[in-house]
């Protein structure tokens, strides 16, 4: 491993600018079949073959576990790696304990970290799992998160059979997986097993894809109790995460082509908008949420949109890191959200805070 520490940059309060980019070789991603029915539809690597999303499974918790074990077959499968490639997983879920992660990651044997960052678990592991690379402590990592609409409402609301009514504000959890793999742009061109470790983007699009930042959050907290109403309870925390990426790379909204939430849905996005403006910073003409982009909210009954940390994962997987390696887009800003709240907080009456991390890609040249 060459270590590259003294070219990182530690930016303002919270971000840290790359000396080299922490390349993302590949990834997989896994969705039940309502998420295939909405616009992405045929963009995903798996698909669920039976209607209740069981992944072969006896329940929901295990279908989430068997979720993350094919994000990380998958992604292996693309890019030729073998699992003692793997220096460290950095994993997370929306169950007790990181279940999923857990149970569904126990045989790869692969170093584990378990992170609960709610929604925002996505961004948590990218950020943490290139640090790790970007120090020089591991040549590839990968950085995973799932979700379970079933499991999610056994977990935090009520269980399916109990038929409770839904809000308009509320939103729909995901029902996916994404992993990614990611290496040093140094790191040795062959695996253990001898062949090539495959950049998934190099040769099939113009441009390979790399995280070139990360901005960390912080926890924000609105005063918000409602649990279905995530999207306002996490919209403070995206708002500062998005001004303090600003501040502190010294960057506006149009030094990206576009800025991606994780969840905050259609309510969200609107108390996002107006959080920013009172800052003076206008992100509407180049900001989606993924939570909006998963499902087609016309046609789907979700109502607000979409959420859970499977949402933004399979979201970046399968239509965002494309888009960077045709060149559509040449730098974004990937800004998963979370709800910060279980049964026990709720049932006692607590507010919900939010978070937000920040996750800066961009296309580069194949050299």
């Amino acid at each position: 491993m060459e270590n590259n520490t003294s070219k990182n940059k530690a930016l303002g309060t919270s971000s840290i600018a790359y000396g080299q980019p922490v390349l993302i070789m590949g990834s997989g991603s896994v969705v039940g079949q309502m998420e295939n029915e909405g616009p992405l539809s045929g963009s995903f690597d798996k698909v669920s073959d039976d209607k209740n999303d069981m992944f072969g499974e006896d329940s929901w918790e295990k279908a989430e576990s068997a979720l993350q074990k094919e994000a990380v077959a998958l992604t292996l499968s693309k890019t030729c790696a073998q699992t003692a490639d793997i220096r460290f997983l950095y994993a997370g879920d929306l169950l007790g304990q990181n279940i999923a992660s857990s149970f569904g990651l126990v045989d790869y044997n692969i170093p584990l970290f378990g992170l609960y960052g709610a929604c925002s678990t996505c961004g948590e592991s990218l950020a943490l799992g290139s640090m790790s690379v970007a120090a020089g402590y591991a040549d590839r990592v990968i950085s995973l998160t799932s979700s379970h609409f079933a499991s999610a409402q056994k977990e935090f609301r009520y269980p399916l059979e109990y038929g409770g009514q839904r809000p308009l504000y509320a939103s729909w959890t995901v029902t996916g997986s994404a992993a990614f793999l990611l290496q040093n742009v140094s790191a040795p061109g062959k695996s253990v097993s001898g062949q090539t470790v495959k950049n998934e983007y190099e040769g099939k699009y113009q441009y390979k894809v790399g995280i070139t930042g990360v901005t960390a959050g912080k926890i924000e907290d609105f005063g918000i109790k409602d649990s279905f109403n995530m999207g306002c309870a996490m919209a403070p925390a995206a708002a500062w995460t998005i001004a303090t990426n600003f501040k502190d790379f010294g960057r506006k909204a149009q030094d990206y082509d576009a800025i991606f939430t994780g969840d905050l849905g259609s309510v969200g996005q609107q108390a996002l908008f107006s959080l920013l403006s009172d800052q003076h910073i206008d992100i509407s003409d180049r900001h989606y949420d993924c939570g909006l982009i998963i499902y087609d909210t016309e046609k789907q009954d979700v109502h607000a949109g979409g959420s859970g940390c499977g949402c933004s994962a399979v979201v970046l997987s399968a239509h965002i890191l494309p888009k960077l390696a045709k060149g559509e887009w040449k730098r974004v800003l990937f800004v998963p959200t979370g709800a910060l709240l279980n049964k026990t907080s709720f049932n006692e009456g607590q507010n919900v805070p939010g978070i937000a991390h920040g996750i800066v890609i961009e296309a580069l040249k194949n050299e």
